[in-house]
């Protein structure tokens, strides 16, 4: 891997390219993501990261995640209002349930956060943001690539907060085609129980 920081190991990532396979991702490789940051290790999702091995097993190079231990907890950071956030009024509709608040500091590629909730009768619809000229600054083709990692990513997150707050749900995904006449892509909707 070319990492030239203070990482000891990446991990790399690996998919079949099928439908949802960059959210399918994201979600899985947060929830490794959220176990290692538990053991002290420190982790940094590394889109830009290459390897020699673009494919394993049958398997297509996805995304790498950087990580080392941290033997001096004051490195994490302990308070998230200093992570640069979109307002939950850009991101969120409707009533809240006490979980937008954390959900949106999900990590997303250059910080793009491409999702956006709407909770409407005690549906919550998420989506991803189609436009990212106007949400970061990384070329249009490698933002659609990341934003669908990213929405996988905010997906895990999510569920995570529901399950703090006790919230049950049934989850519908969709596939994330990308509609071009759409400003918003729908990739999954929380029906409340």
């Amino acid at each position: 891997a070319s990492y030239k920081s203070e990482a000891e190991y990446c991990i790399l990532i690996y998919s079949e390219k099928k439908d949802n396979y960059l959210m399918n991702v994201g979600y899985i490789g947060e929830q490794l993501d959220l176990y290692l940051v538990s053991k002290n290790i420190g982790t940094l999702w590394f889109g830009f990261g290459r390897t020699k091995d673009k494919k394993y097993n049958g398997l297509d190079f996805v995304i790498m995640i950087a990580i080392c231990k941290v033997e001096d907890e004051s490195l994490f950071r302990k308070d998230m209002s200093e992570a640069k956030r979109k307002p939950i009024k850009d991101i969120w509709k409707g009533e809240t349930l006490d979980v937008a608040e954390i959900a949106r500091f999900a990590p997303s590629a250059c910080n793009t956060q491409p999702w956006f909730v709407e909770n409407v009768d005690n549906v919550l619809t998420v989506y991803r943001y189609r436009n990212p000229r106007s949400r970061g600054i990384v070329q249009i083709f490698t933002a659609r690539y990341y934003n669908r990692i990213d929405i996988g990513i905010f997906l895990c997150v999510l569920e995570v907060c529901f399950a703090e707050k006790g919230i049950k749900f049934t989850r519908e995904l969709f596939l994330d085609l990308g509609d071009k006449k759409t400003e918003y892509s729908k990739v999954c909707s929380y029906k409340l129980i």
